[in-house]
């Protein structure tokens, strides 16, 4: 079977499931909040289902990371003004 295939079965079994979730809910009343759950995962399931489609239609390469370089130069010392070396404290006093 091809991805379409399995994709249309899941969505007939999708269908089916929302019919009986439909007939449950006119059984129990659709106030109770167990069967707003299962309607609300249905509902989710659906939603996946439909973007996995869309993204099984849309064939694109696979998205290779993109790279960045750092350059091997010594950063701005300015950038370093005011500030506190890590578990030493400030540069003009001593560490505990």
């Amino acid at each position: 079977m091809s991805v379409q295939d399995d994709l249309t079965t899941m969505q007939r079994c999708l269908d089916d499931l929302s019919r009986s979730v439909g007939r449950l809910e006119k059984q129990l009343g659709s106030g109770g909040l167990d069967i707003r759950r299962v309607r609300a995962d249905a509902d989710h399931l659906r939603e996946s289902v439909a973007l996995l489609r869309e993204a099984a239609s849309s064939p694109s390469a696979p998205r290779k990371p993109e790279l960045v370089t750092i350059p091997d130069t010594p950063y701005d010392p300015s950038l370093w003004i005011d500030t506190d070396d890590e578990g030493l404290g400030a540069r003009d006093r001593h560490a505990p």
